[in-house]
């Protein structure tokens, strides 16, 4: 199984990143998938998840400015990040969960990350 994150990068507050996580291994369609992201010195945080069907979950106040979508023909996860936040920098992570999909922390497979940071 590998997931690999792409799009990180650097931006200004109030800017806008799409991440997009290409899996591989196992059968994507359907998994829960689900993105999360840690910054530094500090805990890894749940962004959200969703499940096979499409439908989104979101931890926290993030739904409204970020957006998780999946395409499964082409086995990618997206996390569009819109009126981005300093607080948003850190390590955005993706992964996978064979059973069930919800406000999950706990997950089957996970990616590396891809680091993005914004900057006030």
């Amino acid at each position: 199984v590998v997931l690999v994150e792409s799009g990180g990068g650097s931006v200004q507050a109030g800017g806008s990143l799409t991440l997009s996580c290409v899996a591989s291994g196992f059968t994507f369609s359907t998994h829960c998938l689900g993105w999360f992201r840690q910054a530094p010195e500090s805990w890894r945080e749940g962004v959200g998840t969703i499940d096979s069907d499409g439908r989104a979950y979101y931890f926290g106040s993030l739904k409204g400015r970020f957006t998780i979508s999946r395409d499964n023909a082409k086995n990618t996860l997206y996390l569009k990040m819109d009126s981005l936040k300093p607080e948003d920098t850190g390590t955005y992570i993706c992964a996978a969960r064979s059973a069930g999909c919800g406000l999950y922390h706990s997950m089957d497979y996970w990616g590396n990350g891809t680091l993005v940071s914004v900057s006030s």
